[in-house]
């Protein structure tokens, strides 16, 4: 069990050596139940200078000491915890304290910096948890707040935040985001006869035209979402 254990943690560091050195975060593989109470237990004991003991840890949930040490290779094998050279060995794993560390959210989006790419750090002004509004596959999405009402007859209203996936091209008609020099536009965007343009919900407002090649223009994302704060 013990060579087990080390052959897991050998993988783990070398992985770990991988990504911090490219500066990549992941998402961790899940725990089940069980291992998210022990790891809870030992981390509120760490909080408190504390190192249980795998007994205590055993005394606690009433398992065998056995099951106490194979729960606490799962743990290393899944990246939560590592060894280190105090009494007791255990703390929270490098990796484990830079993912609780990441902001939670999608990222609030302000000025477009021109050809920046549109996350770049100094483009973010905050972050917004959005629930269950965004399905997992867009996790790369972003936020936008809308300042106007040129979007008024799709329901898009002052003050609204809409959420945008991240792609350089769109179908005719799509409401999407457009950068225009370092500012962003959300329009129903048409791509034709050599022009892009850009259509208000608001008939105030008169379409804005651009050539296809104009650098000072270009497609960042379609809308996928639309929510207001009461």
């Amino acid at each position: 069990m013990n060579d087990i254990c080390d052959s897991f943690e050998l993988i783990r560091r070398f992985q770990l050596h991988i990504l911090l050195n490219n500066n990549i975060f992941y998402d961790m593989e899940s725990l089940t139940k069980k291992q998210r109470k022990i790891l809870d237990f030992i981390e509120r004991k760490l909080a408190n200078n504390i190192l249980p003991s795998q007994q205590e840890i055993a005394d606690h949930f009433a398992i065998a000491q056995n099951s106490v040490y194979q729960f606490l290779c799962y743990l290393k094998e899944k990246g939560y915890l590592e060894d280190c050279s105090l009494h007791r060995g255990l703390r929270l794993s490098k990796e484990y304290l830079a993912l609780k560390e990441k902001p939670i959210g999608l990222p609030l989006v302000g000025r477009v910096a021109a050809g920046a790419p549109i996350l770049a750090e100094e483009n973010i002004t905050d972050y917004m948890d959005v629930g269950d509004l965004v399905k997992k596959q867009h996790k790369d999405a972003f936020i936008l707040q809308i300042v106007g009402d040129s979007m008024i007859n799709d329901g898009i209203l002052n003050g609204d935040y809409v959420v945008v996936k991240p792609q350089s091209t769109i179908e005719n008609g799509q409401i999407g985001v457009a950068a225009i020099e370092d500012e962003a536009t959300v329009k129903r965007i048409f791509v034709k006869a050599g022009k892009v343009v850009l259509k208000p919900s608001n008939s105030k407002y008169k379409d804005i035209v651009y050539k296809r090649d104009d650098e000072n223009v270009r497609i960042i994302g379609i809308v996928i979402g639309c929510f207001r704060r009461i």
